[in-house]
């Protein structure tokens, strides 16, 4: 499999990460090559920290894992949604999702 073919607009892609019992939209991050690759190789999700400029193993501070059921790339294979069985919080606030806040005025 090539994985550098998603990598080609930039060296890190968005994943949207959704729970595959409930269909749930749990986080938003990014991935670069290697985290692909580690998330490939190891079966949990392995993110690229923006904020810390490193790799990141989701849930292995925290014990909520994220045990990969799928990886699907869209149409113009630049963005990642990866399905994934949760185990515990998906945010780092203790919330199940991340997409808790409702904008109001709509």
């Amino acid at each position: 499999m090539n994985l550098e073919a998603y990598f080609k607009k930039s060296n890190l892609i968005p994943a949207i990460v959704q729970e595959a019992e409930t269909k749930d939209v749990l986080m938003l991050a990014y991935m670069s090559l290697e985290s692909l690759q580690k998330t490939i190789d190891t079966g949990y999700t392995w993110f690229w920290s923006r904020s810390r400029g490193e790799l990141w193993n989701k849930g292995a501070t925290s014990g909520h894992v994220q045990r990969v059921i799928e990886i699907r790339s869209d149409c113009d294979d630049d963005t990642l949604l990866i399905i994934v069985e949760q185990t515990g919080a998906a945010c780092h606030t203790g919330e199940h999702s991340c997409f808790y806040n409702r904008v109001e005025g709509l």
